[in-house]
C-alpha cells in the first residue's frame, strides 16, 4: 500500500510518501509545496493544489493521511490553515483517495509513544523508521510522521478485521 501524508500549511505544505507492506515501512519520497506569501490567497491555494496534483500523479498513492486543523490563538491563521486544508482535501477527493485525519497529539503518540513528544523527538523517530528519508525540512518530516501514523492505523484495522 502506498500512503501519502500531508502536513498542510498555506505557506508550506509538507508531503511524504511511504510504502507499507504489513509492518514493514519504506520511504518513497517527500518534499514541500511552497506558495508565495505576497500572492493573493486564491493564487496561493491554486499553487498548493497544483503541487499536490503533481505529487499524486507521480507517486499514485492508495490512500492519504492529513493533519487536522488545530485552533490557535490567531483566528486568522487558523482560517488560512483551514482554507489550505480544504484545497488539499479537494485534490485528494478528486483523485478518489480515502483520507483519514489525525490530530497532532495522535501522530506524536503513534510515532514516539507519547502525545506530548517534542517535534525533535518525532523527527528522530521518523529518521529511525525511514532511514532513507533525508531531511527536507520540518514540514516534510511531519508529513512522513503522518504517513507512518496512517500505516500503523491501517495495519491495526486489518488485524482487528482479520480477528473478527
Amino acid at each position: 500500500m502506498i500512503i501519502i501524508g500531508l502536513d498542510p500549511g498555506l505557506g508550506t505544505t509538507g508531503w511524504g510518501v511511504i510504502a507499507a507492506n504489513g509492518n514493514r515501512l519504506s520511504h518513497i519520497a517527500h518534499g514541500q509545496i511552497r506558495s508565495d506569501a505576497r500572492a493573493p490567497l486564491p493564487e496561493r491555494l491554486v499553487t498548493l493544489a497544483d503541487g499536490l496534483r503533481a505529487v499524486l500523479a507521480e507517486h499514485r498513492p492508495d490512500c492519504a493521511g492529513i493533519e487536522e486543523v488545530f485552533v490557535n490563538s490567531n483566528a486568522q491563521s487558523t482560517l488560512k490553515l483551514g482554507q489550505a486544508r480544504g484545497a488539499l482535501l479537494l485534490c485528494l477527493a478528486e483523485a478518489g483517495l480515502p483520507v483519514d485525519e489525525y490530530a497532532p497529539r495522535h501522530v506524536k503518540k503513534a510515532v514516539v509513544g507519547t502525545g506530548g513528544a517534542e517535534k525533535g523527538q518525532v523527527h528522530a523517530m521518523v529518521a529511525t523508521l525511514l532511514p532513507r528519508a533525508k531531511s527536507a525540512g520540518s514540514d516534510a518530516a511531519d508529513a512522513l510522521a503522518i504517513a507512518v501514523t496512517h500505516a500503523h492505523r491501517a495495519a491495526t484495522a486489518r488485524r482487528i478485521g482479520a480477528a473478527a
